[in-house]
């Protein structure tokens, strides 16, 4: 294996130990009520914060597919420490967790570099980013063995969710693919505000209306850190026949610690065809 990103959150944002990240996934999972499916999941969007605060909403959308088979697994998030333009692809070795090392699809990730000018190999966008690595011990619970192409967006205008989102059409044809989003919603305001704000965020995954989450992202009416990601998740899978979209869980870091003064918002959805 060429390369391998080792864990920069383990031990923090979740537990270093394998028995015990295992233990706390499952009991995660224990406590999400079984649903009813309208189809095969082809998108996912979860939160990216410590498994403490966002892990049981996590588990709703991995619960959805668990034990299933994909070609591979596309993780888009953010970034939170790197500036850069256009994004950032992991294209060749693996990503490590307590869990074992995740590799990457290399052909997959060859094919999409070759369909974008926009997605290129940016070392540093990957480096501390927590996003992506964060839903590896998930995916590595709910599905087994898989391989994955990590993506890191550096922009998140409109023009580029089109764009990659197309060029992931386009690379993943006669595959089949699970797309995950990786994002929170607003940060850091009183709950209630933080509610409205998450509300607006919620409607838009609900109707899958990728545009609409972006310009009210745009005129400040809704936050989300990862609010590209989740257009580009929406994009993808509405262009490969995903006709059922569910908000499964919302909750925000107030519900967790009690404390309702200055909270962080997250959600589970899924996509289904």
């Amino acid at each position: 294996m060429d390369a391998v990103r080792k864990s920069v959150i383990a031990g923090s944002w979740y537990p270093g130990n394998p028995s015990a990240l295992r233990r706390d996934i499952e009991v995660f999972f224990n406590s999400v009520p079984d649903t009813e499916l309208e189809g095969e999941v082809v998108a996912i969007i979860a939160p990216h914060a410590g498994y403490v605060y966002s892990g049981q909403v996590a588990a709703y959308a991995y619960k959805c597919v668990c034990g299933n088979n994909y070609d591979a697994v596309i993780i888009v998030g953010p970034s939170h420490r790197a500036a850069f333009h256009g994004v950032s692809i992991f294209s060749n070795g693996g990503y490590e967790t307590p869990l074992g090392i995740v590799p990457v699809a290399e052909e997959l990730a060859k094919q999409i570099k070759r369909n974008s000018k926009l997605v290129s190999d940016i070392p540093a966008a990957h480096l501390q980013e927590h996003s992506v690595e964060i839903q590896l011990p998930f995916l590595q619970y709910a599905l087994g063995n898989f391989s994955f192409v990590p993506l890191v967006m550096g922009d998140q205008g409109a023009s580029t969710c089109q764009e990659l989102a197309q060029t992931i059409c386009d690379s993943i044809q006669g595959m089949k693919v699970l797309i995950v989003a990786s994002s929170d919603l607003s940060h850091f305001h009183g709950y209630n505000k933080a509610t409205k704000l998450d509300g607006v965020v919620l409607r838009y995954l609900k109707d899958s209306d990728a545009p609409g989450l972006l310009d009210s992202l745009g005129s400040g009416t809704a936050e989300a850190c990862g609010g590209g990601p989740m257009a580009v998740a929406m994009l993808v899978a509405r262009k490969t026949g995903a006709n059922h979209a569910r908000v499964l869980k919302y909750a925000n870091s107030g519900d967790v610690t009690g404390d309702k003064s200055s909270v962080v918002g997250y959600a589970a959805a899924i996509y289904c065809k």
